[in-house]
């Protein structure tokens, strides 16, 4: 059966908003779910955040062109179509812009027959690209980049929920993208054209978090001049991502049970309640249920937060991923940087595929950023990598090191993950951060 056109996402890129709204108007008119951008690098954020099945760009836009765009979707995103929009007719446009991907070419001004016409053919083009395995559509990717068994699991698990509004709970290790699932999650279900509000609890000092997410009223403490709105409120309708909730008090934690039980809050220094219409998703990256077995979490809270989960696996575990990790952040910021094709060797990519990726796709991407940055030439080769990489390429699979041998190599590799931030490496440590201050003590050349 297919699909109507409410289940298909539009991304409309063209730096004219008469453009843009008109396309918009008429699209949403027709029942499909239209997102805007008005120059690529917004579109390219929206790509990151939402499953898009349509692409519609202008070629010609100040900074990055549409070429850039179309080419970017051809290289990173499979199944999604690719319309271009033009108030400069060229036949070099048309090829380049046709052999690199796009599927479609409309010169403005165009009419709404031929608009919806070009439209129903790359979607029709678009939902046979999309159908494997005997006609099952391929679970969708929100954007994400991920083809393991691991990652695809997470893909339809996001597809389940996504149209409800119950509580979710998004777990994994530090740096395996779930900000980037919570948006997924909210962006494909109902409420998404209402606010996406992350807030980093682990960010926030706890005497500050009651008044940052509830609000408060003039006068509530010293300090409090003016009445200031909260998070909850920012998020009405929508989604607020409580990211590292394992970081908040106990005295916290019975506030967010009130939210999640009673769906009302009170702002700080006021006695009327006020009505939470939000869909609440947090994340963790630790094991909540330890903590509850600690005394340091509550348990009916856990539970409230439990009704939907997803666990996200560690980047160790994804298998092919890291190749297709490498070479999208690799495409990404050479383009950036107008650095040409910079590509690595097999053995500076066999040295990434073997090392142990402490701080996950967030340090795999910093170190592709600086590889690009720093790279003499367009190749990119095993002097070019940090130290513990170059290590780890000569001796990825020996067996002669001692445990201590093994231990240091790890803190070091954990460190430079988090920018040699002592908290964040404890906490992915599992050990205090006097510890960890002895061990890098211990581990320092003698002078």
């Amino acid at each position: 059966m297919s699909r109507k056109p409410e289940e298909y996402s539009v991304l409309v890129v063209d730096d004219s908003e008469e453009t843009v709204e008109l396309i918009k108007r008429n699209l949403e008119g027709a029942g499909y779910q239209v997102y805007a951008a008005h120059n690529v690098p917004d579109g390219l954020a929206i790509l990151e955040s939402v499953d898009v099945d349509l692409v519609i760009t202008d070629l010609k836009m100040p900074g990055q062109s549409g070429i850039h765009l179309i080419r970017h979707v051809s290289d990173n995103y499979h199944g999604v179509g690719v319309l271009v929009i033009t108030g400069f007719p060229s036949i070099q446009g048309a090829v380049e812009s046709i052999k690199i991907g796009a599927e479609e070419y409309l010169v403005k001004p165009f009419t709404d027959e031929e608009l919806f016409k070009a439209v129903d053919r790359v979607v029709a083009r678009s939902r046979v690209h999309k159908r494997k395995d005997g006609g099952r559509l391929r679970p969708q990717n929100f954007g994400i980049i991920g083809e393991s068994e691991g990652m695809l699991k997470v893909f339809r698990t996001i597809e389940k929920i996504r149209s409800t509004n119950a509580t979710v709970l998004i777990s994994g290790e530090s740096g395996t993208g779930k900000e980037l699932v919570a948006r997924a999650v909210h962006y494909g279900g109902k409420g998404s054209k209402a606010p996406f509000v992350p807030v980093n609890c682990g960010g926030i000092p706890d005497t500050l978090l009651e008044s940052e997410l509830f609000g408060h009223v003039k006068g509530a403490f010293t300090g409090a001049t003016e009445t200031r709105t909260g998070f909850f409120q920012t998020a009405e309708g929508g989604t607020i991502f409580l990211d590292e909730i394992s970081n908040t008090s106990l005295a916290m934690q019975a506030k967010l049970l009130r939210v999640l039980q009673e769906k009302e809050y009170y702002m700080v220094g006021s006695k009327k309640p006020l009505k939470a219409n939000v869909r609440v998703i947090a994340a963790t990256n630790v094991d909540l249920m330890q903590l509850v077995k600690k005394g340091l979490f509550r348990e009916d809270l856990y539970y409230r937060l439990y009704i939907l989960y997803i666990e996200l696996p560690p980047l160790r575990e994804r298998g092919n991923d890291i190749d297709l990790l490498i070479d999208f952040f690799k495409t990404k910021y050479s383009g950036e940087l107008n650095r040409g094709n910079i590509t690595f060797t097999p053995r500076a990519l066999n040295a990434l595929r073997n090392y142990s990726w402490p701080g996950n796709v967030r340090e795999l991407q910093n170190l592709v950023h600086r590889l690009v940055i720093l790279a003499e030439d367009d190749v990119i080769d095993v002097p070019d990598l940090p130290e513990s990489f170059r290590y780890s390429a000569a001796r990825s699979k020996g067996l002669d090191r001692t445990l201590e041998e093994v231990e240091q190599e790890y803190i070091q590799a954990v460190l430079a993950a988090n920018q040699n931030n002592i908290s964040r490496t404890a906490a992915i440590l599992g050990i205090d951060r006097k510890t960890l201050r002895e061990k890098i003590k211990r581990y320092q050349p003698q002078r």
